[in-house]
């Protein structure tokens, strides 16, 4: 397996603790914020249904799901920008 530079290693890591901590604030806006604000909240409707009770219901769960398509593909697109291809990764440490 061939070294990675330091200078790219720490551009690359710290690009992805910046993208990991934007998922989390999201996590965390819907799943305690959202409750946080009920009251608040019911004004607004999803489809009938008040705000609130939605994200608690569905919203948190499809906001979750859709976070992990984005992840892979954002991910996806992090590896080729610094040249990491996980189909040329040399297994063999030998």
């Amino acid at each position: 397996m061939r070294k990675v530079e330091r200078k790219k290693a720490d551009a690359y890591f710290k690009y992805r603790t910046m993208m990991i901590t934007i998922y989390l604030a999201i996590g965390f806006l819907v799943s305690y914020v959202v409750v946080f604000f009920a009251q608040e909240l019911t004004s607004f409707t999803v489809m009938g249904i008040p705000f609130s009770y939605y994200m608690g219901a569905q919203g948190a769960v499809l906001t979750f799901i859709i976070l992990l398509f984005i992840n892979a593909i954002v991910s996806d697109k992090i590896d080729k920008k610094f040249g990491f291809n996980p189909e040329h990764v040399d297994t063999n440490d030998d």
